[in-house]
């Protein structure tokens, strides 16, 4: 502590080691800035172009990137000792958000916003009441029966019957607020990533409440 700071530089040496640290500043930020606006444009361009598949990329990342955190906190930080991350269940979760969700979602926001176009109350509404209470029924089944049909399960029905009502519930908890907000305020192009991002965080939720039961089942 004292041995390493002999000394308090005066107002004047601070002044000017402050002016150089904001020069340095001042020149990276552009460099910085310049760099993420041409890569949201090519973000933005890809996505115009090629829809389908850059809503198949990001919705798959975030699928995969949600269970491996899950994974990292169960297997690396409260495991011990520590386990390996499980790659074939990250396979999964990719197979699921890229082939199977991303196309189910990109395809039912364009009917979505092509039967009920603008932003008025009443049709937000709408839009709210279709898209929780009839996608998501059919989204929780194929998640829960796709799963338990790539892990080989004895039975693919048996864990989308115990676990279909209360994660419908939560569902219902989380994604009406977050589906205002995406009907208000997001444009369609960038609609299903929106929704992946969302999907982040539900499927970390996911996991988290799939874990939970298995244990407690055990």
């Amino acid at each position: 502590g004292f041995a390493t700071d002999p000394f308090r530089p005066g107002p004047r040496v601070e002044n000017l080691n402050l002016a150089g640290s904001r020069a340095r500043i001042t020149t990276r930020c552009p460099i910085k800035l310049a760099a993420m606006a041409t890569l949201l444009k090519a973000f933005g361009r890809f996505f115009t172009k090629h829809p389908l598949a850059g809503n198949g990329l990001v919705y798959g990342t975030l699928y995969v990137g949600a269970e491996f955190s899950q994974q990292t906190i169960t297997r690396k930080f409260l495991t011990d000792p520590p386990q390996d991350i499980d790659r074939p269940t990250l396979g999964r979760y990719a197979i699921m958000g890229t082939f199977i969700y991303s196309p189910i979602l990109y395809n039912w926001y364009r009917w979505l916003d092509r039967t009920f176009p603008g932003t008025a109350k009443r049709i937000i509404v709408k839009k709210l009441l279709l898209d929780q209470f009839l996608l998501t029924p059919p989204l929780l089944v194929i998640f829960f029966t796709g799963m338990s049909l790539m892990e080989q399960q004895p039975s693919i029905t048996e864990e989308c019957r115990q676990k279909f009502v209360p994660t419908f519930a939560r569902s219902c908890l989380f994604w009406i607020p977050a589906q205002t907000l995406n009907f208000v305020l997001v444009p369609p192009k960038f609609r299903v990533v929106y929704v992946g991002s969302c999907a982040f965080a539900w499927v970390n939720i996911l996991c988290w409440v799939k874990r939970q039961k298995m244990l407690s089942s055990n």
